[in-house]
């Protein structure tokens, strides 16, 4: 025989209770979701900014000649200030061999965590493929990082139905990359994420959501970029 239950309100007040207690329980279930994919935890326990590195103090000039050109489809663009070298964030290739961003040490790179379940990262994929296109080389690439943490056949399919042909495939399944770049103290909140760094290792600048990365005004970005 079953316990008995206790009586549920069907007045005002309870209704009032019961939607509280749903509402609450699916703010508590969207922190936990946070928390998954983004390791909340971790960061709020590594959220200090790196220090200063004055061997980027030639990155910061060339930083300061960006300024004028972080306008149009790349306004967000926001250009460095302090001097400061990135972690060397560790992930992996296509064929699941480690790499790090020393790797790309001597060419300026387009940094960019994007998830196929973050909508912005899908719409702007056709662009940064684009840029790879056209500006990629010897002295620039676009270093895309999928950070998928389900189905690992899922990131490199969704490319494969985009018609991307430029972009190398580079993937970090522990999301430790986004990890390394929030404690490293930008303004990364969310996906996509985009840092445009330097030759030297140095940050440029950085770039918060999605943008046109094939646009007139991304290319001369990069271009300026290069240049300095």
């Amino acid at each position: 025989m079953n316990a008995p239950q206790p009586p549920v309100s069907t007045g005002p007040e309870g209704r009032k209770k019961t939607l509280w207690l749903v509402l609450l329980a699916a703010l508590l279930g969207t922190a936990a979701g946070l928390a998954a994919v983004y390791g909340i935890g971790g960061l709020q326990r590594n959220g200090a900014a790196k220090e200063a590195d004055a061997a980027c103090e030639g990155a910061i000039a060339v930083a300061k000649k960006l300024e004028p050109l972080a306008r149009g489809e790349v306004a967000a663009f926001s250009t460095a200030t302090t001097p400061r070298r990135l972690p060397d964030l560790k992930f992996t290739n296509a064929e699941g061999k480690p790499v790090t961003l020393a790797d790309f040490r001597g060419k300026v790179t387009l940094l960019n965590l994007w998830a196929t379940w973050c909508v912005p990262c899908r719409k702007e994929m056709p662009a940064l493929d684009a840029l790879e296109g056209k500006l990629g080389g010897t002295d620039f690439a676009v270093l895309a990082i999928n950070l998928d943490t389900g189905d690992r056949a899922k990131p490199k399919k969704f490319l494969g139905e985009i018609g991307v042909r430029h972009l190398a495939y580079f993937e970090d399944s522990t999301t430790d990359v986004f990890q390394d770049l929030k404690r490293y103290g930008r303004s990364i909140i969310g996906l996509p994420a985009t840092v445009l760094i330097g030759r030297d290792g140095c940050e440029l600048g950085v770039l918060p959501g999605p943008a046109e990365w094939s646009s007139e005004d991304a290319l001369a970005l990069i271009r300026a970029a290069k240049g300095g």
